[in-house]
C-alpha cells in the first residue's frame, strides 16, 4: 500500500490533516487520500494537549468567520459527522470567553472589536467594570475598565473527539491513515512527486499537505521552504480552589498575562512566559516556577477566593508558533505546484480545523476557495515579510 500512488498524501494525521481528509472525501467519494503520521496516539500533539476551546473575539473578520463556522460545525458534530464518526457530541460547553481591559485605550479596542464581530452574526458585548461585578460578584474589578463576552458561540470543547471522528469518518469514506515518518520529499520541476519515509516508502501523490504541527517546518524545508513557524513550550496547570469554586464563570483572558477557566470544579489556568521564545522539540519540561510567580500572584489579586490554591496536575504543550504573525498560514505554496500547508496556528488549530479542513480541500481540489475565503492566510504573506497581524492572540 505504502508504494501506490495517491490521489493526495496528508502528512501529519492530527485534527486539521484529519479534517481535511473528511472533507476531502465529502466533496469527491472515491478519491485516493492517504494520511501519514508519526504517532497515531497522539500523545504529544497540539490537538491532544489543547485547552480545547472555541471564540467568535478575534480582531481579524477571517478569523472570526473561521470560528463562526467552526462553532456551529461543533456544536452539531455528530449529525455533519454521521454515524461513521462513532462521536455522537462533542459535548460543547458555552460559558464564553471574557476579554478584561485595564486600560481606556483597551476598553474602546474592545468596543470597536465587538461591533465587529456582532456584523458577522457573533454575540460580543461589551461590560463596564458594575456590570462585571454584578455578574461575576467574586471578581475584583477595581483595575478593569471593560470586559468583553460572548453571550453565546464561545466555550470549550472535547478535543479528542474532535480528532476522532474526523478520523472515523475519514476512513470509513476510503482514506488510509499510515504510522511513518517522513524523511524526504523527491521534487521534478515545481512539483513535489512523492514523501520518502523512514520505513523506506516512496509515497507518490498528486498533491501534497503538509499540516504536520511543529514539523511542519521540517517538512516545508524538504521542499525547499523556509518557514517561520517555531515551537513554543506552554505549561497549563490544574488547580484546586476550594474557595472559588465558580463553574459558570467563562474563559477569562486577564490583561495581567494569564488565563483560566473552571473545569469539573476547578480551574485550568496558564500564562505566557516572560521570556517566550523558541523550545527544543524533545522539550517537556514543565516550567512549575510560572505558577508561584506569575499565575498565583495574578489570580489573587482577580479574586481573593484563590487565597487557597492546590495544584493537582499539569500538562506541558507546543505551539506551532508563526513568528510573523501568529496567523496560520493556509494554502498552495507560490512556486510549487502542488505542495500545499497547514500551519503556523499559534494556539488556534483545533477550532478552526472544521473551516480550514473545508477550505484547504477546496483549494486542493478546485485551485481556490468555494465558500469561506481564507485567502488573507496565505503564504504569500510570509514571502513578502508582510504580517496579518491578529490583537486577540491568547
Amino acid at each position: 500500500m505504502a508504494g501506490e500512488t495517491w490521489d493526495v498524501v496528508i502528512i501529519g494525521g492530527a485534527v486539521t490533516g484529519a479534517a481535511t481528509a473528511w472533507w476531502l472525501l465529502q466533496a469527491e467519494p472515491g478519491l485516493r487520500v492517504a494520511v501519514i503520521e508519526k504517532d497515531p496516539s497522539y500523545a504529544r500533539s497540539a490537538t491532544a494537549l489543547s485547552v480545547a476551546s472555541v471564540r467568535q473575539q478575534f480582531s481579524n473578520p477571517v478569523n472570526v468567520e473561521i470560528s463562526r463556522f467552526g462553532v456551529g460545525f461543533i456544536r452539531d458534530f455528530g449529525a455533519r459527522i454521521g454515524a461513521a464518526g462513532e462521536v455522537p457530541s462533542l459535548g460543547l460547553k458555552e460559558n464564553g470567553y471574557l476579554f478584561l481591559s485595564g486600560t481606556a485605550e483597551g476598553a474602546a479596542l474592545l468596543v470597536e472589536l465587538a461591533e465587529m464581530q456582532r456584523g458577522l452574526g457573533a454575540a460580543t458585548e461589551v461590560l463596564g467594570p458594575e456590570a462585571l461585578s454584578q455578574r461575576f460578584p467574586w471578581m475584583q474589578v477595581d483595575d478593569i475598565t471593560a470586559g468583553s463576552i460572548g453571550a453565546r458561540d464561545e466555550g470549550w470543547f472535547d478535543n479528542m473527539g474532535l480528532l476522532n471522528g474526523f478520523r472515523n469518518a475519514a476512513r470509513a469514506q476510503g482514506a488510509v491513515f499510515m504510522q511513518d515518518r517522513v524523511t524526504g520529499l523527491e521534487r521534478s520541476g515545481d512539483r513535489i512527486v512523492a514523501a520518502l519515509t523512514e520505513t523506506g516508502a516512496r509515497i507518490g501523490a498528486g498533491a501534497f499537505l503538509c499540516a504536520a504541527g511543529t514539523g511542519s517546518t521540517a517538512i516545508c524545508r524538504m521542499a525547499g521552504i523556509e518557514l517561520p513557524v517555531e515551537p513554543r513550550k506552554r505549561t497549563v496547570f490544574v488547580l484546586d480552589a476550594p474557595n472559588a469554586r465558580h463553574p459558570e464563570a467563562p474563559l477569562i483572558i486577564d490583561h495581567s498575562g494569564i488565563y483560566l477557566r473552571p473545569e469539573h470544579g476547578q480551574w485550568i489556568a496558564a500564562t505566557v512566559p516572560d521570556a517566550d521564545g523558541p523550545c527544543a522539540e524533545d522539550d517537556w519540561e514543565p516550567d512549575h516556577a510560572q505558577f508561584e510567580d506569575l499565575i498565583w500572584p495574578r489570580l489573587y489579586a482577580r479574586s481573593e477566593g484563590f487565597d487557597a490554591v492546590k495544584v493537582t496536575r499539569f500538562w506541558v504543550g507546543h505551539y506551532d508558533y508563526n513568528t510573523l504573525d501568529q496567523n496560520a498560514v493556509l494554502g498552495r505554496w507560490p512556486g510549487h505546484a502542488n505542495f500545499h500547508i497547514a500551519a503556523g496556528f499559534s494556539g488556534h488549530g483545533l477550532q478552526q480545523a472544521p473551516a480550514v479542513g473545508r477550505g484547504l480541500a477546496e483549494v486542493i481540489l478546485t485551485g481556490g476557495y468555494r465558500t469561506l475565503d481564507l485567502s488573507p492566510l496565505g503564504p504569500e504573506r510570509v514571502l513578502e515579510r508582510r504580517p496579518f497581524l491578529e490583537k486577540a492572540v491568547v
